[in-house]
């Protein structure tokens, strides 16, 4: 006959003493360091093939094939390709459709919109731009409506029908910026600089949260992931504000930290990047990772 199975104790909560020590330098940016790893390693697969011979990934972030095998195919970048074949008559191969179907699994069900976190570069500009305006205290500028982002969306998709070419694809910054890193070239590199002073001078960060039409779809594929942050200890907070200072989506963060109008703990907005930089400066331990159905809190 099988043994009963003991009670679980309860978990401890935290000592206030654990709570209120500053944590060291590797602990507020260990995410921060694994973000910056998984688009270092991304790119360096890229390169492998062009600087080495070695071809285990081929092609570019829009389209691509894994050890020529597994075929991966940007959907921001496919939508352009279907609605400019409107015109045209031309349509994507059936791999490019496979492959975007892999990606909308990966973020769709499982990551969010985590693609503007850990893969996309433009992202390690626009947090050194966010960096540098809390470093120096830049106060100025103002960002536009977040719907902005969504009415370019529309307004690049139509212009692939209407023109019959995925015409965002020469100007993308995220495009050029890989161009730039395999090919070299100012005029790729100028764009990346371009969102860099538009992010420091002009909206604090806005061309992620604000602009980008990649984000933007983004935004709507993860609206409904698996993975999800979630401010589970939200008695512990004090107020200290860090989180809101590092977070490229601080709106996000209100309604789950608070508890306004019933909500749960966990951050369920499509918006958010999975960045994990809240998790990174909160000394408190408020945030962590888990699951869309986890609705703990302490």
């Amino acid at each position: 006959m099988k043994a009963d199975r003991l009670p679980m104790p309860p978990q401890q909560p935290l000592p206030e003493a654990a709570l209120s020590a500053p944590r060291g330098l590797l602990a507020r940016h260990r995410w921060l360091m694994l973000r910056r790893c998984s688009q270092l390693a991304i790119f360096g697969l890229f390169l492998l093939g062009p600087w080495a011979g070695i071809w285990w990934l081929k092609g570019n972030l829009a389209s691509s094939k894994f050890l020529d095998v597994l075929p991966l195919s940007d959907p921001f970048v496919l939508a352009q390709t279907l609605m400019a074949g409107l015109h045209t008559g031309h349509w994507p191969l059936i791999t490019a459709l496979i492959g975007a179907a892999f990606v909308l699994a990966f973020y769709g069900l499982l990551m969010g919109r985590a693609y503007c976190g850990w893969v996309c570069p433009v992202n390690v500009a626009t947090d050194l731009a966010a960096w540098l305006r809390r470093r120096l205290n830049i106060k100025t500028g103002r960002a536009p409506s977040r719907s902005l982002r969504y009415a370019l969306l529309a307004c690049v998709l139509l212009s692939a029908a209407a023109l019959g070419s995925p015409v965002w694809e020469m100007v993308n910054p995220v495009t050029l910026t890989q161009r730039a890193l395999i090919f070299g070239g100012g005029v790729a590199w100028s764009a990346l600089l371009l969102v860099f002073l538009y992010d420091l001078l002009v909206a604090p960060r806005g061309w992620c949260g604000h602009v980008c039409p990649m984000g933007a779809a983004y935004a709507l594929i993860g609206a409904k992931p698996l993975l999800r942050l979630s401010a589970a200890h939200s008695s512990r907070c004090n107020d200290c504000g860090d989180c809101f200072a590092v977070c490229p989506e601080p709106h996000i963060i209100v309604a789950p930290l608070k508890a306004k109008q019933g909500a749960g703990p966990q951050i369920l907005a499509g918006d958010c990047t999975a960045c994990a930089r809240c998790i990174d400066v909160c000394d408190r331990q408020v945030f962590r990772f888990t699951h869309r159905f986890d609705t703990r809190r302490d």
